[in-house]
């Protein structure tokens, strides 16, 4: 097929690939991303406690947000860092940009609590109310409670020549307060909200949980315990006057710098950082509009900040904490229930080897959570148990607090299987829970490996090996998401089972070289970063140009959570001046510009946001009818591809590129309730629906098609 006049002439055209005008910046991408979460926050279709739901993960996210990539930018503005990203931005343009972004997001999102969701919720049951508005009955209540739960738990902190002004830790609530003495002097003190207490104050006992008779209350009635302290303020400074009170709450740096020592250094490292955390620099304070000049000066002056990181807004402080609501047993205000499915094959007995004999016959693919995760964790304990699986090898990135997965491998130490797990004690914001699940590994005599060095560890891997008459026989789980079965009903993700020879030899290959010493580059089937996986995915793009110079029919479908590499960005300008058809489903930052005359005019960039967060990497590639599709952990990112252990793996089964393709891929494509697609300036846009046009949510289809399957 011969290309078009346009395409020659475009191809004519020469573009530096370089310029930063064909980059958009990756801080300002990613709140873009937290745009299309307070949408659906916005969102009137959705139900009520779901819309809840995604204002309390705009305040989560931007909490991340500002203690890592702000935390990152005000560093390299210190230090006078001068490189500059692929963008062009200093740190200081991205700074003041970025303030004005969140400005914007932190009122629209209160004026959806204050103006919608809250009167919502209260002509549904759900009645959150101002403690000056509290029936005298109803404060009655709440003193009661007060006086014999919250008032033994405050301290409040004095600032003065004699006490100097207090630490305070990372997003934590407080109350700044103005007192006066019998002498009419006026002194400054601090009160910390207890974090260890429910941010919204059940004024019923009933509230918020099922009666003893097995029935919800209709209503629920809460008051925010920062303004029942604040009712109450003479008990913490008897003898003193009460001024006035005002919320602030303060958000810190986050990044850690990590002494990359030798192991056991790594982990003593690892827990002196995670305690330094709590009292990193400021780099945000939130406070309500009608703090006074007087007030903000001391904190400004105290917590060495400037104005521009003190953020003034209405209504309450921390959208996080709003996630209590959504514990409410309200299943009428909720999404409906989903049980995810376990697929017929492995619905086996586990005694014998019933999983196994299951993967013996064919690869099996997960796709979650509309297939359950328990066929995971059931892989696990058959193999702690099995008296012919000699070794299981794990990587372990976000288990989680309670986890299966890893009580799975303690019964294996215990039944004295060979048990080699690497614990990546630097997954973000889990290190805490990781360093806990490492110590009992080790405990009980599992060979605990915590990283490369310089490297994190973000591959999903499972190896067991099986003796099977006078051979062995590797099984192997590859996925996309963590081994964390709370998170694997939230996510969407893929896992793949398999005793393919040649992906088995590969897996082990990369935990001898993440526990040992190995140099091996040329893995069989595996794309393995930072080894191959950048050479491999710059390949597959490239064939598939110069398949479509060719023959024309050149076709890319590339799943991820972000798109930032700039290598691989110009890869794909590159394919798209080549006349070859790109779709990017994008969930978070994408720094690639669509759309773009004579650069990337073949590209589209897609983004869901929906029920479930998307979550899994899926790479397809046509390659001339010989459709291949990889998997994996990795996103297109710098540090993915260079300074993280990941790994992509092949499909090779028929039925399941079909699967992945024409179900998973081309459905999101054809979502046009939840799909934003992205504009070159780098903002996004809902398609219009016609009423000719029939809905279609991606997320929903995979769920009533599950549903269907499971019932026929």
């Amino acid at each position: 097929m011969a290309e078009s006049d346009e395409q020659v002439a475009l191809a004519d055209i020469h573009v530096d690939l370089n310029d930063p005008t064909l980059y958009i910046n990756r801080e300002l991408s990613l709140l873009e991303f937290q745009r299309r979460v307070l949408e659906e926050a916005q969102d009137q279709s959705n139900p009520l406690l779901e819309r809840v739901k995604f204002l309390s993960i705009l305040g989560s996210n931007l909490d991340e947000f500002f203690m890592v990539r702000v935390a990152g930018l005000r560093k390299q503005v210190l230090a006078k860092v001068t490189d500059l990203p692929k963008d062009g931005m200093t740190a200081a343009e991205q700074l003041a940009i970025i303030r004005k972004v969140v400005l914007d997001l932190l009122t629209q999102a209160r004026k959806c609590l204050i103006s919608d969701i809250l009167p919502n919720l209260n002509k549904s049951g759900i009645h959150i109310i101002n403690y000056a508005r509290l029936t005298a009955h109803q404060k009655e209540t709440v003193k009661d409670y007060y006086k014999k739960i919250i008032f033994p738990v405050l301290t409040p902190l004095a600032f003065d020549p004699g006490h100097p002004f207090p630490h305070i830790s990372n997003r934590s609530l407080n109350l700044a307060v103005l007192i006066k003495d019998q002498n009419k002097e006026e002194h400054f003190a601090r009160i910390k909200v207890p974090n260890t207490l429910p941010r919204l104050l059940p004024i019923k006992r009933s509230s918020g949980s099922i009666r003893k008779d097995g029935t919800v209350p209709h209503h629920h009635y809460f008051v925010f315990i920062e303004q029942v302290i604040a009712a109450n303020l003479e008990t913490l400074f008897p003898g003193m006057q009460v001024i006035e009170s005002h919320p602030f709450r303060v958000v810190r740096d986050a990044d850690l710098v990590i002494q990359e020592l030798e192991a056991d250094d790594l982990l003593e490292s690892m827990e002196a950082n995670v305690r330094q955390r709590r009292f990193g620099s400021v780099v945000r304070v939130a406070i309500n509009e009608n703090m006074p000049s007087y007030i903000r000066k001391i904190l400004i002056e105290n917590l060495e900040i400037g104005r521009n990181e003190i953020y003034s807004i209405r209504g309450p402080l921390g959208l996080s904490d709003l996630m209590q609501l959504y514990q409410i047993e309200r299943y009428d205000l909720k999404d409906p229930v989903y049980k995810p499915v376990v697929p017929n094959m492995l619905k086996v007995d586990l005694i014998d080897g019933g999983i196994f004999y299951a993967i013996e016959n064919q690869d099996i693919l997960l796709h979650h959570p509309y297939d359950s995760f328990l066929p995971v964790i059931d892989f696990l304990k058959q193999a702690a148990h099995d008296p012919d699986v000699l070794a299981i090898k794990q990587t372990l990135y976000r288990v989680g607090r309670r986890s299966p997965v890893v009580a799975a491998l303690l019964e294996a130490a215990e039944n004295n299987k060979q048990v080699a797990v690497l614990v990546e004690l630097k997954a973000r914001f889990d290190e805490e829970s990781n360093i806990e699940w490492a110590k009992k590994l080790e405990h009980a005599g599992v060979h605990v490996i915590y990283g490369l060095l310089g490297l994190k560890t973000h591959s999903k891997i499972t190896l067991v090996v099986r003796r099977e008459g006078d051979a062995i026989r590797r099984y192997a789980h590859l996925g996309t998401g963590n081994y964390n079965s709370v998170t694997a009903q939230l996510y969407e993700d893929l896992g793949l089972f398999t005793c393919d020879e040649a992906i088995g030899e590969d897996v082990t290959d990369l935990f001898n070289y993440l526990t040992g010493y190995s140099d091996k580059r040329d893995y069989r089937k595996l794309l393995v970063a930072p080894i191959n996986l950048r050479e491999g995915m710059t390949r597959l793009i490239q064939r598939e140009m110069e398949n479509h110079k060719k023959d024309g029919n050149g076709r890319l479908i590339l799943k991820m959570n972000s798109l930032v590499d700039p290598a691989i960005i110009q890869e794909l300008y590159k394919a798209s001046q080549a006349g070859v058809s790109i779709d990017l489903l994008v969930r978070g930052i994408c720094c690639l510009r669509p759309g773009l005359k004579g650069v990337s005019d073949n590209i589209r960039v897609t983004s869901i946001v929906g029920r479930f967060l998307e979550h899994s990497r899926i790479y397809y590639f046509y390659n001339n009818g010989l459709e291949e599709i990889y998997l994996g952990s990795a996103d297109l990112m710098p540090r993915n591809i260079n300074r993280r252990v990941e790994a992509l793996f092949p499909i090779q089964d028929k039925s399941m590129i079909r699967y992945l393709h024409d179900e998973v891929l081309l459905t999101y494509l054809a979502d046009n309730v939840k799909a934003r697609h992205m504009n070159p300036n780098g903002t996004y846009s809902r398609g219009k629906l016609s009423p000719k046009d029939k809905p279609l949510n991606s997320q929903l289809w995979l769920i009533s098609k599950r549903q269907r399957m499971s019932e026929s």
